[in-house]
């Protein structure tokens, strides 16, 4: 726990040891990690847009190859949507046969509401959804829950991963190599953060406020 609590907030400087000590392992690590933000709903603090981007600017001056490194966490992100979207789907198969009085009449009436949603906005939801922390680790189950269709989940995983995983890694390997950048990278790593939980909170706020309003009518 301590040490995944260091690769948190001192991201860098533990995976230049990691990749200093064994490079192969330091695969592993990101591939997990990556793999576990986007697999599980338990993990949605896990880093991931800052992470690409601390893995993008260790590989331009370690042993971590790009070259590999990219295809790797790529997998590792479509491998982690395909596996939460089969537990989502699970939980929605048993919810549906349940014959729980609370279970039908309260848990599916929001299910099928969020299917209807998922008809409506699925693929677009898949992809842009990875560009957003804690809503893309929650996407995948819901999907696999509403028993939206595998076919065309797999496709826009597919879509969605090749264009997170390259923008934050690639800008982190050429944005990397500026010294500024790497005198002042806790800033900017905070500051990735920040900007990509913006649209996240504002959405949030705004369908809170929305429903007040509708209350007080």
């Amino acid at each position: 726990m301590h040490e995944l609590y260091d690769l948190i907030l001192h991201t860098d400087d533990v995976l230049m040891r990691i990749v200093a000590a064994n490079v192969t392992e330091a695969y592993m690590i990101l591939f997990l990690i990556i793999f576990s933000e986007t697999g599980a709903v338990i993990f949605p603090f896990l880093p991931g847009d800052g992470l690409l981007f601390s893995a993008g600017v260790v590989s331009a001056s370690t042993s971590l190859n790009i070259v590999w490194l990219v295809p790797v966490l790529i997998l590792a992100a479509i491998l982690g949507n395909l596996t939460n979207y089969s537990i989502g789907s699970f939980f929605g198969h048993n919810l549906e046969r349940s014959r729980n009085r609370f279970v039908q009449k309260y848990l599916m009436k929001y299910i099928v509401q969020t299917r209807h949603f998922y008809i409506k906005y699925g693929a677009k939801s898949i992809v842009v959804g990875r560009f957003f922390p804690v809503i893309r680790t929650y996407i995948p189950f819901f999907a696999g829950l509403t028993g939206f269709k595998y076919a065309q989940f797999f496709y826009y995983t597919i879509i969605g991963s090749v264009l997170w995983v390259p923008l934050f890694t690639l800008s982190g390997y050429f944005i990397g190599r500026n010294t500024w950048v790497k005198n002042n990278y806790l800033l900017i790593f905070l500051g990735l953060i920040i900007v990509t939980l913006i649209p996240f909170f504002y959405n949030f706020f705004r369908l809170l406020f929305t429903r007040k309003l509708r209350r007080k009518k």
